[in-house]
């Protein structure tokens, strides 16, 4: 069984994840091939770009199914920024279904000036103490890490969001169902904050 699968579906900063899970000494495989993923222990899930098409790459890859017969086997699986969208239910950005592992939809930010659209830059996390994605963060002052995103994740149930950010409105820039996890920031490029983080993932 290999250790942790980063899944390669045509977009996403895989090299920077892989990069970042090396220095804490945690070996990952980047891979496309069903047969890979489902031999996964532990899943990452990135994203960049538009809903809809990241749905579609995943469905002609073979993955969509893959993905949640692992996460039903209780394999841990972590979504990052779009990857995090994809566990909804739907997203306003697109048409095609999401992975349903999370319950909610993605909506657009309508955010009041100065503030623009899309949030990007660094911003203050504010997470659940209890999250194991979470675990060591009460050493430090507070939890910064680095976005860029025009939408944000609605959880149907408030139990599933494990931090919020302030951006024009809070927003859940963290959720967790079981095993499940996502993060609407980018753990891969916010230094000391990303690399916990991901030490945490690894070690469930």
């Amino acid at each position: 069984m290999t250790s942790i699968v980063i899944i390669d579906y045509g977009m996403g900063n895989l090299g920077s994840i892989q990069n970042m899970l090396k220095k804490i000494g945690q070996p990952a495989v980047i891979a496309s091939e069903p047969t890979v993923v489902s031999q996964a222990a532990k899943l990452i899930l990135p994203g960049v770009g538009a809903f809809d098409h990241a749905m579609a790459n995943l469905a002609q890859r073979g993955l969509t199914e893959v993905i949640q017969q692992r996460v039903a086997k209780g394999r841990p699986l972590l979504g990052i920024c779009l990857g995090m969208q994809l566990l909804a239910h739907r997203s306003d950005e697109g048409t095609l279904p999401g992975l349903g592992l999370v319950p909610g939809q993605v909506v657009k930010f309508s955010v009041p000036a100065p503030l623009k659209i899309p949030h990007m830059g660094w911003n203050v996390v504010q997470y659940q103490a209890n999250s194991p994605l979470f675990r060591g963060f009460a050493n430090w002052d507070e939890a910064r890490f680095y976005f860029v995103h025009s939408y944000y994740y609605q959880c149907h149930d408030p139990g599933h969001v494990a931090a919020t950010t302030w951006y024009g409105t809070h927003f859940a820039s963290a959720v967790q169902n079981g095993l499940v996890f996502g993060t609407q920031f980018h753990p891969e490029k916010s230094h000391k904050f990303g690399l916990l983080l991901l030490r945490n993932f690894a070690q469930l």
